[in-house]
C-alpha cells in the first residue's frame, strides 16, 4: 500500500524539470486499448485529471530561472501561509508527504508492540511503516455503509493503543462520517491515544470547513491532521503534503528530520503558493468532479449495482467477480483502474478522469456488468 505513494514520490525529479507544463494533466494519452484506437484512461491513482491551477503553472514558470538558488526564505513564507490557513502556530506545520515517516517515528518513540488501529480495507501508509518499527496493526472492517466503523474502533482501544489512523473521506470507499459524530469521536479517542486523521480528499466536500477536525488540533487535542496537494490541487507530479500537529509531536518529528523545509524544493513551493492564491480553483474543480461522479452513481443505480456513497474523486462498487479478472477486462479496453482492496476483492475503485475517459470507462463497465 505504501508503494502506491512512494512510486509517485520517485517522479518528483522528472516533474520538477518543468517538462510539458502547458499541458500538465489536461490531455489524455493514446495507448493500446482495443485495436490501439482508444485513449488510455489511467483511472487508478485518484489524480486530478483537470490539471493544476493556472496560477500554479504560472508560478512554476516564473520560478524556473531561480532553481540555482536555495529556497530557505520561500519555504518560510509557505510555512507561514499554511499556518495562517489552519489557524495554528508556525511550529505546528510539518512539510511533506510524511504519513509513512509519521507512523514510523510514532512507533519508534513509543513502547515496543504498541498498537495502531485503522479501518480495512484502506490506505495504510503510516500503519505499514509503524509495523516496520515494531508496532502491531489492528484492522477494523468498515461498517455496512462502508464507512469507518467508529463503535468497533472504540471497542479495540486498550492500554496498548498508541495511535488510531482514520481516513475521511475514506479510501477506497470515498464515504464520510457525519461531521458532528466524527469530531466528537476523534476528540474522545484523542484522550486515549494519538489520532491521525488523513483528510487527503476532504476538499472534494463542499462543507470542508464543517468536516475538518483541525480545530481539535488547534484547541490542543492529541490530533494530527494530514493534507495533500496531490489530489484536489492536481500536483501529484510535484507531490507535496503537510501535517498540522500538536507542538510536542511536531517538535519530536522535526528532531528526527521529519517535516523540515529541506524536504521540498523551489518549484513545489511556487506551485503550492500559486494554488493557494487561486480562490476559485477548488470550487470549480469540485463541481467538475461531482458532475462526473453523479454519472457513475446514476449508472450503478440504473443497473442495481451495489456501490458506496463516495464523496471523493473516485467511485467504489461491487463487480461480482475477482478484481484481477475485472481489471484485466477493463485494461483490454484501454482503462487502467485501481488495485484490489482485500477482503473486498470483488469490489473495484475507479478514479474520476476526464469526461471522455469516464465515458469510455462507464460504457465498458456497463458492458461487463450487464
Amino acid at each position: 500500500m505504501m508503494s502506491e505513494r512512494w512510486n509517485m514520490s520517485r517522479r518528483d525529479c522528472i516533474a520538477a524539470t518543468g517538462i510539458a507544463l502547458a499541458g500538465l494533466g489536461r490531455t489524455s494519452q493514446s495507448a493500446g486499448g482495443a485495436g490501439g484506437s482508444l485513449p488510455r484512461a489511467r483511472l487508478s491513482l485518484n489524480e486530478n485529471p483537470f490539471g493544476p491551477s493556472d496560477f500554479a503553472v504560472a508560478a512554476i514558470r516564473k520560478e524556473l530561472h531561480q532553481i540555482s538558488r536555495y529556497a530557505d526564505r520561500e519555504s518560510g513564507g509557505l510555512a507561514q501561509a499554511l499556518a495562517m490557513r489552519e489557524g495554528v502556530a508556525l511550529d505546528q506545520i510539518l512539510f511533506g508527504e510524511i504519513l509513512d515517516a509519521l507512523g514510523f517515528q510514532l512507533a519508534l518513540n513509543g513502547p515496543t508492540g504498541g498498537e495502531f488501529i485503522y479501518s480495512e480495507p484502506g490506505y495504510t501508509a503510516p500503519v505499514d511503516a509503524a509495523v516496520l518499527a515494531g508496532a502491531r496493526a489492528l484492522g477494523v472492517p468498515l461498517d455496512q455503509q462502508l464507512e469507518n466503523d467508529l463503535p468497533a474502533i472504540a471497542a479495540k482501544v486498550s492500554a496498548k493503543t498508541q495511535a488510531i489512523y482514520l481516513v475521511n473521506p475514506h479510501n477506497p470507499s470515498g464515504t464520510v462520517t457525519d461531521g458532528v459524530q466524527f469530531r466528537r469521536f476523534v476528540q474522545k479517542m484523542s484522550t486515549l491515544a494519538t489520532v491521525i486523521v488523513d483528510e487527503a480528499y476532504l476538499e472534494f466536500e463542499p462543507d470542508f470547513d464543517e468536516r475538518t477536525v483541525v480545530g481539535l488540533t488547534r484547541a490542543g487535542d492529541n490530533v494530527i491532521v494530514f493534507r495533500t496537494f496531490s489530489k484536489m490541487f492536481g500536483l501529484a507530479g510535484l507531490s507535496f503534503g503537510y501535517a498540522v500537529a500538536p507542538r510536542a509531536h511536531a517538535a519530536s518529528l522535526r528532531r528526527a528530520g521529519v517535516g523540515t523545509s529541506e524536504s521540498i524544493n523551489r518549484l513545489v513551493i511556487a506551485a503550492v503558493t500559486g494554488s493557494l492564491g487561486d480562490t476559485d480553483y477548488v470550487t470549480t474543480t469540485r463541481s467538475k468532479v461531482v458532475a462526473e461522479r453523479k454519472k457513475w452513481h446514476r449508472l450503478f443505480e440504473a443497473m442495481n449495482v451495489r456501490h458506496s456513497e463516495s464523496r471523493a474523486n473516485f467511485v467504489f462498487f461491487e463487480t461480482g467477480r475477482p478484481h484481477a479478472e475485472f481489471a484485466a477486462a477493463l485494461r483490454a479496453e484501454g482503462v487502467d483502474i485501481g488495485r484490489a482492496f482485500p477482503p473486498l476483492d470483488s469490489w473495484a475503485r475507479i478514479s474520476i478522469g476526464l469526461p471522455e475517459e469516464n465515458d469510455i470507462a462507464r460504457k465498458t463497465v456497463a458492458k461487463l456488468l450487464g
